[in-house]
């Protein structure tokens, strides 16, 4: 049976992963308490809910406290603006909070990472998730799960052209398409990060996208 009362930190919370971890969370009996960690507050109220502010480039370590880390942070390279900044929001920040998350005692890291994560690929965005993930494993969490999706599906805050048009077409062809390689609802995502996050593991958990098809 697990404990009560936990504590959750969350990352990337006006995304559309991040939407629905703070829903799900909010949501979950084992958890008293979510933490968004974000720039501004957050427009949602709920008395279980916190917002911290936080300067990315020079975090306040005693904001981040807690339970289970969930880090769903993350932008695109026409948004960053280039891809030093978009770096900076896709591997750096997530990383550094996950150092002085770990410095403060929190036991799990739940990343939201990519289909075909790997620090030696070619793909500058690929390139980028497998860093994240090399160095979150350097930390040494009690438990570090990350998940690899495939496209995302799901209404952004923001308007993304060509997940729109991905999406359209993974759904047209989805009775044709490899389970592992079909679009994914962010829900299911945020069900599988909580799940995990409450089963009792340990060590290193890296789930592609195929196996997340089962949750939410």
């Amino acid at each position: 049976m697990q404990k009560q009362g936990k504590i959750a930190l969350v990352l990337g919370a006006t995304g559309l992963v991040g939407g629905e971890l703070i829903t799900q969370l909010l949501n979950h009996p084992n958890y008293t308490a979510v933490v968004a960690l974000v720039r501004r507050p957050l427009d949602l109220q709920h008395p279980q809910l916190r917002s911290e502010i936080i300067d990315f480039d020079q975090p306040e370590a005693t904001k981040i406290k807690g339970d289970d880390l969930f880090s769903a942070l993350g932008t695109t390279l026409r948004k960053a603006g280039s891809k030093d900044a978009q770096y900076r929001v896709d591997c750096t920040y997530p990383a550094q909070i996950g150092l002085l998350a770990r410095q403060n005692g929190v036991k799990q890291y739940l990343l939201v990472s990519s289909m075909g994560a790997n620090a030696d690929s070619a793909n500058f965005y690929l390139r980028t998730k497998g860093d994240l993930e090399g160095k979150i494993k350097a930390m040494n969490f009690e438990h570090f799960v990350s998940v690899r999706p495939s496209l995302l599906l799901g209404e952004r805050p923001e308007f993304r052209l060509g997940e729109v048009i991905g999406g359209t077409f993974l759904r047209l062809l989805a009775p044709f398409t490899p389970r592992k390689y079909k679009g994914i609802a962010a829900s299911k995502v945020a069900a599988a990060l909580i799940a995990l996050a409450n089963q009792g593991g340990k060590g290193v958990e890296v789930v592609e996208s195929g196996e997340l098809q089962q949750y939410g």
